[in-house]
């Protein structure tokens, strides 16, 4: 995709680019040089568009200073670049970017904040100053740090509140992403896993309430085709009729919406039922195994189908499928089965269905890997990690300042990040009066406006973010601006045991990267030797020791990245060999060294110990559809690349929910119609776009509009366990305005 320098500049605001100097110190040689000669010259960054940390690898081309052209990174683990990551390069020149930090004059609940361009400076002093009044006054707990989208800061901003003293640092994914599937699985398997990719060995495959062919990566959607091909069964799980569903599945199951934890109990039914399990590890790895059987014994398939409002013959069906097509592999949604009042239960329940057939750490089942990144909690960035550089050790030392220990005491002793949905009651408690945040936005939460409301009420809260969205930053004091993807070098990759520097050209305006944000804050608050005097690359290399190597050699190694060797041969049922546990004992990394069908973190907690279905929110004659809200389209993500690149937002202009053409037909609405959205906690106003990728009796729409946010339609009411909202078990109505 080439455009030419004009256009760029035009795209740019030229007079406000500043691309001949640096704004602040990078001690790096791999700063992408600005090239007088008219030659371009290949440089090397990450898309941050769907939220993997990071997922898609870029080659971009500098000509004059200006980035001309862009395509995948040639040998890089993924490199096949979807519409948003050609996205990215209309961002960096988007005349709208945030490009000085701002600072609110008037008051708040102003119709005009009165933003103020302001220094660095000035910004950091006005930073440090409330955070040392606010330490002193209510102490350092009661300043909450926060990082949403992208996640790249987590690390870095994880490490800045240990160093302030507060334990209170949340994430998008505490509030409503991946960490509440995560939850469920370290409750149930004692390790995190959404499934492994199919291989040679796999011949049956549970995709459930994930549609790969929007949501992954193209190696990965490429993957499953090619195992469709290969013979590989498939058992698509899914509301919807999605690319996935029509293309791998044998049997595609549509159930109503929040019903899984049934489903999942009618398919261990038949399993148990026709000896079908492997009786041999059960009897020897699962917890609470004769609980769980005694349970479902309750859920015949036709009890199971009537809840999930499916044939029990697809039940049955399928049931018998996954079980006699041995090894079977798994494939779940980081959040699509946890959006619901009995989040963590549902994911649990459907974990157990690969559990029960034995197909967990086998060749071709649900491997867990051999060799892991020393050193670090989780797969990659996303996680909150790793826990020696974010200093782990006070997160544990104070976990009894933890603001989320009373409300979801089993989501506080698992997980690192706070979870984040009770901040106004805890503002309105007065636990919290500041609040620190990195590209977040209010619209993620359900009721936003109780959260604008508890913005407004702090004594203090600032963000970091790319542009200035009015619905979030008209309730702080402070706006920074922040470098994209093309304009920082921290972190660097990781693909399983390959690591990859990257280049950076020069911040447009005075922005900076989120990680020297973070640092800077640090130094200024006294720990100048902790944050590295604010280098980036210094703080890299403070992790990239643990694998004896550093910035400069993933810079000299800058196209194929540095491999670091495991340390033993790949193996399977580590469980039975001591290499699951940090003790070296067998068994599986759970308190009980087994599969937990009876958690025994839950019981201690009085939470339901068995993954137990519970009914979810009720339609109604007055509100007879399900609102399913968060599904994903190829070309966005959620609220991102919408107004920030022109580009992605002429593919879709306007909110469009989904809705099955007879719901649409019984209420005379046709496509392109205005209409009206009402559940009983809100009501938005939308076109209607009937299809029959919805299931008749639900309706589906992306949230993060603006002018439609759908989730002020969903109500502040949380699964005990995760503290999750019910983002897609919403009763509701529509009507043609």
């Amino acid at each position: 995709m080439a455009i030419s320098r004009k256009t760029l500049q035009k795209i740019a605001g030229a007079s406000d680019i500043e691309l001949s100097k640096n704004k602040y110190p990078m001690e790096s040689n791999t700063l992408a040089k600005k090239s007088s000669s008219g030659v371009e010259e290949a440089q090397y960054t990450f898309c941050d568009a769907c939220n993997g940390v990071p997922m898609c690898g870029i080659e971009y081309f500098m000509k004059d200073g200006i980035v001309t052209r862009m395509n995948g990174w040639p040998g890089f683990p993924t490199s096949s670049l979807c519409s948003k990551a050609y996205g990215t390069l209309q961002r960096l020149y988007h005349p709208n970017r945030l490009k000085y930090p701002m600072k609110r004059t008037k008051p708040k609940g102003s119709s005009d904040p009165g933003f103020v361009r302001i220094s660095w400076d000035e910004a950091y002093d006005l930073i440090v100053k409330n955070l040392n009044q606010i330490k002193e006054k209510y102490g350092p707990h009661a300043a909450f740090f926060y990082v949403g989208d992208p996640k790249e800061p987590r690390a870095a901003v994880q490490r800045l509140a240990n160093l302030y003293g507060s334990v209170n640092y949340g994430t998008e994914s505490s509030t409503g992403c991946r960490m509440g599937s995560q939850i469920a699985e370290l409750l149930t398997y004692g390790f995190e896993t959404l499934g492994s990719p199919p291989n040679d060995k796999t011949k049956s495959m549970l995709v459930w309430g994930t549609n790969p062919a929007y949501s992954s990566d193209p190696a990965d959607w490429k993957n499953l085709l090619q195992a469709k091909e290969r013979g590989v069964k498939f058992i698509v799980v899914d509301p919807r009729v999605t690319p996935t569903a029509s293309v791998l599945a044998d049997i595609h199951i549509q159930p109503k919406p929040n019903t899984m934890a049934a489903l999942a109990s009618g398919m261990m039914h038949v399993i148990f039922k026709e000896n079908l399990h492997d009786e041999g590890f059960c009897n020897k790895w699962i917890n609470g195994i004769d609980e769980l059987k005694e349970y479902v014994k309750g859920f015949p398939p036709e009890k199971a189908a009537e809840i999930a409002q499916v044939p029990a013959q697809q039940i049955i069906d399928a049931a018998r499928l996954y079980a006699t097509n041995t090894p079977g592999g798994m494939k779940l949604s980081s959040q699509g089965t946890t959006h619901n009042t009995n989040a963590a239960n549902n994911h649990r329940s459907i974990l157990m269905i690969p559990a029960i057939c034995g197909y967990l750490d086998v060749p071709g089942g649900v491997e867990k890997p051999t060799n892991p990144m020393e050193g670090m909690a989780g797969p990659h960035w996303g996680g909150d990690l790793p826990p020696k550089f974010t200093y782990r050790e006070k997160t544990i030392a104070n976990k009894a300042h933890r603001l989320d220990n009373e409300r979801t005491p089993a989501w506080a002793e698992m997980m690192v990040p706070v979870q984040t949905s009770y901040l106004p009651e805890w503002v309105e408690e007065g636990k919290v009066k500041a609040f620190l945040g990195w590209g977040f936005n209010v619209m993620i939460w359900a009721q936003t406006h109780e959260y604008q409301k508890a913005l407004d009420k702090l004594d203090f809260a600032m963000a970091v973010d790319y542009f200035f969205r009015p619905w979030t930053h008209n309730h702080v004091d402070l706006v920074l601006p922040v470098a994209v993807n093309f304009e920082r070098q921290a972190p660097f990759g990781i693909h399983g045991r390959t690591l990859h520097g990257r280049n950076a050209i020069t911040p447009i305006g005075e922005a900076r990267e989120d990680w020297k944000i973070a640092l800077d804050i640090g130094v200024r608050l006294g720990y100048a030797e902790e944050c590295f005097n604010g280098d980036v690359i210094a703080a890299c290399n403070d992790i990239l020791k643990m694998w004896d190597t550093s910035y400069d050699e993933l810079n000299k190694n800058l196209v194929k990245g540095v491999s670091i060797p495991p340390k033993q041969k790949n193996a399977f049922k580590k469980y039975e060999k001591g290499m699951m546990r940090g003790d070296g004992k067998p068994g599986f990394p759970t308190p009980s060294g087994k599969v937990e069908a009876v958690s025994m973190v839950l019981q201690k907690h009085g939470n339901v110990a068995l993954p137990e279905y519970k009914e979810g929110l009720k339609t109604s004659e007055e509100f007879p559809l399900l609102l399913v809200s968060g599904s994903r389209i190829p070309y966005i993500t959620h609220s991102k690349w919408r107004e920030d690149s022109p580009w992605l937002f002429e593919l879709q202009k306007e909110p469009l929910l989904m809705v099955h053409p007879q719901d649409a037909a019984k209420r005379e609405i046709q496509k392109d119609d205005a209409i009206r959205v009402t559940s009983p906690w809100g009501e938005i106003e939308v076109k209607a776009n009937p299809t029959i990728m919805m299931v008749q009796g639900a309706v589906g729409m992306m949230h993060g509009w603006a002018e439609a946010n759908v989730n002020a339609l969903v109500p502040r009411q949380f699964d005990p366990i995760s503290g999750y909202a019910p983002y897609k078990e919403v009763p509701c109505e529509i009507k043609k305005v």
